[in-house]
């Protein structure tokens, strides 16, 4: 072998070893390498007051700001994370009652999907039809 070959070996040597001790670091700080832990920033959840249109939308960033930043925490956390951004008008009513609800015991979500399933059924309006493809699909 030439010493120019032995020098180009030495050298990818090298910066796999850099790649390596790169890889060790985000796993020694709990990332593993998902997008969360690459310092992706998500947007904060907009507020939702109940209109009947707008509920998709905010279920579907909801999921996508639960996934990306309250992964790992609990589903009853991650109930209050979301009804902190219902506000305004008579979906703070629907709110408070869900919230005492839940702290007696009333009501129990399992998942948070069902907890979703539950706000798109009392705002989506005429759109039940819909709410019941999603259950569906959703049991699939």
């Amino acid at each position: 072998m030439s010493q120019l070959n032995i020098n180009q070996l030495l050298e990818q040597i090298k910066i796999q070893q850099e790649q390596i001790a790169a890889l060790q670091v985000i796993i020694a700080e709990g990332r593993g390498g998902r997008a969360a832990g690459l310092n992706v920033k998500v947007a904060k959840l907009p507020v939702f007051n109940g209109e009947g249109e707008k509920v998709g939308g905010f279920i579907t960033v909801c999921r996508l700001y639960l996934r990306m930043k309250m992964r790992e925490t609990i589903v009853e956390e991650q109930i209050q994370g979301v009804l902190s951004y219902v506000q305004e008008g008579l979906v703070n009513v629907w709110k408070e009652n869900l919230l005492e609800d839940l702290e007696s015991g009333k009501v129990e979500f399992r998942s948070m999907e069902k907890f979703l399933l539950k706000l798109k059924k009392k705002f989506s309006g005429g759109d039940e039809k819909l709410v019941k493809v999603a259950e569906l699909k959703k049991v699939e």
